[in-house]
C-alpha cells in the first residue's frame, strides 16, 4: 500500500467522490478541495506527491492556481497533472506553460488514471533516488563520471551537452522551458545566443536518437521515455 499524499482540485463534486475512492482503494492518502484557493492553501499544509488538477474552476482557474503552486518552494518536487475535459491544443499547452507536468483529458477510465498516476509518481521515485545516476529504458547517465550510455554504447559528451541532458532526464515528466534551461545549465552571469540550446539538442539527438528529446513548440524540451 503506497503512503503517497494526492490532492484533488475540482469544483465537480461526483468527481472528487469517485476519484478519491479509487485513489484510496490503491492505498493512497487523498486530500480534496472545490477551488483553487483552498487548493493552494492544502497544498502548502499536506506538501503533496501530486496534485490532480482541473481547469475551469470558480474563483481561480486551474491555469492560474497551478502558476501559482509553481511560486511555492516546498512544492518543487510536486507533481502537478491538470484532469480536465478541455481538450484544444491551446488549453494544454496553457497547461504546460503554467508549469504541469502531464496534462489528462476527461473523461478516463478510474483504472487507466490509476495506471498513470501510479507510473508518474513510481518514475519520479525512482529518478529521487539515483541522484547520481539515472537510469531510463536502455538509457543511463552517471553524473559522478559524466558516462552516458544507450544500449551499451558509451558515450563521452562535451560537459555542456551532459548537463543538459541531466537536467532533462532528473524528471522525465517535466516539460523544461527554454529559460529555465538557460538558467539551470550556462547560469545567469553567462551570455550564449538564442540558437544555443537548439544546437545542443540537435547534437543529443544526433548522439542518442532522434525520439530521445521531444520538442513542445513554443515552450520548451521533455525526454521521451
Amino acid at each position: 500500500m503506497s503512503s503517497k499524499k494526492i490532492l484533488l482540485i475540482d469544483d465537480e463534486q461526483d468527481i472528487l467522490e469517485i476519484l478519491s475512492y479509487n485513489l484510496e482503494k490503491e492505498g493512497y492518502e487523498v486530500h480534496t478541495a472545490n477551488n483553487g484557493n483552498d487548493g493552494i492553501a492544502l497544498a502548502k499544509k499536506l506538501i503533496p506527491d501530486m496534485i490532480l488538477l482541473d481547469v475551469m474552476m470558480p474563483e481561480k482557474d486551474g491555469i492560474e492556481t497551478c502558476q501559482e503552486l509553481r511560486q511555492i518552494k516546498e512544492l518543487h518536487k510536486t507533481l502537478i497533472v491538470f484532469l480536465s475535459a478541455r481538450s484544444e491544443e491551446f488549453s494544454q499547452l496553457a497547461g504546460y506553460q503554467a508549469g504541469a507536468n502531464d496534462y489528462i483529458i476527461k473523461v478516463i477510465k478510474p483504472k487507466v488514471l490509476i495506471s498513470k498516476v501510479n507510473a508518474l509518481l513510481q518514475l519520479t521515485s525512482q529518478v529521487n533516488e539515483r541522484s547520481k545516476q539515472i537510469e531510463i529504458g536502455d538509457l543511463m547517465i552517471d553524473k559522478d563520471n559524466f558516462k552516458v550510455s544507450k544500449k551499451g554504447q558509451l558515450f563521452l559528451l562535451p560537459k555542456k551537452e551532459f548537463d543538459l541532458l541531466y537536467l532533462l532526464a532528473s524528471n522525465t515528466d517535466k516539460v523544461f522551458k527554454r529559460e529555465e534551461i538557460l538558467e539551470k545549465v550556462w547560469g545567469n552571469d553567462v551570455v550564449v545566443g538564442e540558437r544555443t540550446i537548439d544546437v545542443h539538442i540537435r547534437r543529443l539527438r544526433e548522439k542518442l536518437g532522434v525520439d530521445t528529446i521531444q520538442t513542445l513548440k513554443g515552450i520548451g524540451y521533455k525526454l521521451v521515455v
